[in-house]
């Protein structure tokens, strides 16, 4: 592709991160050049001799703060990374990049943000947090966005950003071999994905349903949409509404 999708990590742990974007679908996807991945190591921006990226917290308080100016810079090199030379970067708000943040107080992810974002031809930078958070002025100084994957707390947002970009990118055309299986997938429609079955046709004792090896495709289709229909009463109620 002339134009793949661009997704950059900042990051104090650049190895694993590489290594799940390097892995099964997302690895394919950038074989295809259907997307193109980069991981920067937060402490290649770091301040003097040891590339230091975090402080004690003014105030007083436990853990660490990830300090500004190694995150300014990085955002910086990622920004010029993905829009080119400096002075395009005020051509027009098309070539800017969406600066995502994952934060446990940010908007909840959902999927259909997912299927938003993949159609979004927009580059993202990923600022993975660490320790107690950022300092303040980081959200303050650049149009950061806090996306949360849930309301609980992570050590770090690697995860939550590796989250985010799997989500997003096995929707991107060509990525999965069949374009509908994404169609069909749990919160892409109105139900949860139905209950799969594979051989062999009886495992410790439990059957395959017999409909599904009757070769009867309308009945196989109202019993997944029965059976999804009832896993979705008994675990998520709320959705049905």
């Amino acid at each position: 592709m002339d134009n793949p999708r661009s997704f950059i990590v900042i990051t104090l742990f650049p190895e694993p991160v590489s290594g799940m974007l390097n892995s099964s679908i997302l690895r394919k996807a950038q074989e295809k050049g259907i997307v193109h991945f980069t991981v920067l190591n937060l402490r290649d921006f770091g301040n003097g001799r040891y590339r230091s990226t975090d402080d004690y917290p003014y105030g007083g308080g436990g853990g660490m703060i990830l300090r500004p100016e190694p995150v300014f810079r990085a955002l910086q090199f990622a920004r010029e990374r993905v829009c080119g030379l400096q002075e395009n970067l005020q051509q027009g708000d098309s070539i800017l990049p969406r600066i995502v943040y994952p934060s446990p107080q940010g908007r909840v992810f959902h999927q259909k943000d997912a299927w938003a974002w993949s159609t979004d031809p927009r580059p993202i930078i990923f600022l993975a947090g660490h320790y107690e958070g950022i300092d303040e002025r980081i959200l303050l100084g650049h149009s950061i966005e806090e996306w949360s994957i849930g309301d609980y707390v992570l050590t770090g947002g690697e995860l939550p950003a590796l989250a985010m970009i799997d989500s997003i990118v096995r929707l991107l055309p060509g990525v999965l071999s069949d374009p509908q299986t994404v169609r069909n997938e749990t919160f892409s429609g109105d139900l949860f994905d139905y209950p799969q079955y594979t051989r062999p046709p009886v495992f410790e004792g439990m059957k395959v349903p017999d409909v599904l090896l009757s070769g009867d495709h309308a009945r196989i289709g109202q019993y997944r949409r029965e059976k999804a229909r009832e896993k979705m009463l008994r675990v998520r109620p709320e959705l049905l509404s």
